[in-house]
C-alpha cells in the first residue's frame, strides 16, 4: 500500500460523558471545600446562656462548656469577671462532681447596691472536677445568679479558661468585634438590654437558681445540634468531593 493511500489517523473529540466526569470531580471538590468553610465557625465553644439579660436586674446565667477532644475531658473552667463592670452578687450553684471557689478583689471605687455599700466584687469563679469531668462527646453547664447587672454598658465579657485532664488549656477570651468575623477563640459575652416591668429582681433570681438544674449531656442543645449539622455536612462534602475526583480521574485514564 502506497504512502498516499495509509489510512489517517484522526484523533477524536472527548465525548459528552467524559467532559460531564471531569465537570462533576471539579464540582465535587468545590463542594466539599464549600461545605468545610461554612462549617469551621460552628464548631462548640465556652458560651454563656441565655444570650441576654435586663440592664440594672438580676439574672441567672449557665456558662455552658463542650468538650471538644476525643482523647481528654475537661477538668477545670476558670470564668474571669469583668473589672469596668463589677458586679456585687455572684451566687454559684452547686454542680454534682465539682468543686466550686470564688475569688473576690477590693474595688477602687466602692458601689450603691439596695442602700448599701459594696467595698469588694467577684473577680473570677472556678470549678474543679472531683472526678472524671466534661467527658469526650458531653457538655456541662455551671448556673450562677448574678447582679446587679449595669445599667451603662451593652454587654459583659467574660474572659474563661478551659483546661483538659492532658494539661492542655484553652483560652477563651477574644472579644468579638461588631461586624468582623468571629474570632477563633472567642469569650462569652452576655448581651444587655433595656430592662422592662418582668426585670427579675434578686429574689427572683435566686430562686430561679435554686430550680435550675445543673446537666451533662451528650450533643444536647441548640448549640450541639448546629455543631453536630456542621460536622455531617463537612464529612459528606469530603465524601462528594472524593468521589468527584476519582470520577474524573478514571474517566481521564479510559480517555487515555
Amino acid at each position: 500500500m502506497s504512502s498516499s493511500q495509509r489510512p489517517v489517523s484522526v484523533s477524536q473529540p472527548a465525548s459528552p460523558r467524559r467532559s460531564t466526569a471531569r465537570r462533576l470531580g471539579v464540582v465535587g471538590g468545590l463542594a466539599a471545600g464549600a461545605v468545610l468553610l461554612c462549617s469551621g465557625p460552628a464548631l462548640a465553644h465556652v458560651s454563656v446562656q441565655p444570650g441576654e439579660a435586663p440592664q440594672g436586674g438580676y439574672a441567672t446565667i449557665n456558662f455552658k462548656v463542650p468538650n471538644e477532644r476525643d482523647n481528654a475531658s475537661t477538668v477545670k473552667l476558670e470564668v474571669s469577671f469583668p473589672a469596668d463592670h463589677p458586679l456585687s452578687s455572684v451566687m454559684p450553684q452547686p454542680v454534682p462532681g465539682w468543686q466550686v471557689k470564688v475569688a473576690k478583689k477590693k474595688l477602687a471605687k466602692p458601689l450603691e447596691s439596695h442602700g448599701k455599700k459594696i467595698t469588694e466584687a467577684v473577680d473570677k469563679v472556678t470549678w474543679t472536677a472531683d472526678d472524671g469531668g466534661v467527658r469526650p462527646g458531653q457538655f456541662q453547664q455551671f448556673p450562677l445568679s448574678v447582679g446587679q447587672l449595669p445599667t451603662d454598658a451593652d454587654q459583659l465579657v467574660f474572659k474563661a479558661l478551659q483546661t483538659y485532664s492532658n494539661k492542655e488549656v484553652v483560652r477563651w477570651i477574644e472579644e468579638p468585634k461588631e461586624g468582623a468575623a468571629e474570632p477563633e477563640s472567642p469569650a462569652p459575652v452576655l448581651k444587655l438590654v433595656a430592662a422592662d416591668s418582668s426585670a427579675a429582681k434578686p429574689d427572683d433570681a435566686e430562686k430561679a437558681g435554686a430550680s435550675a438544674e445543673p446537666q451533662t449531656a451528650a450533643g444536647d442543645g441548640d448549640d450541639d445540634s448546629s455543631d453536630t449539622t456542621a460536622r455531617v455536612l463537612g464529612i459528606a462534602g469530603i465524601v462528594v468531593g472524593a468521589a468527584g475526583v476519582a470520577f474524573g480521574v478514571l474517566a481521564g485514564r479510559r480517555r487515555a
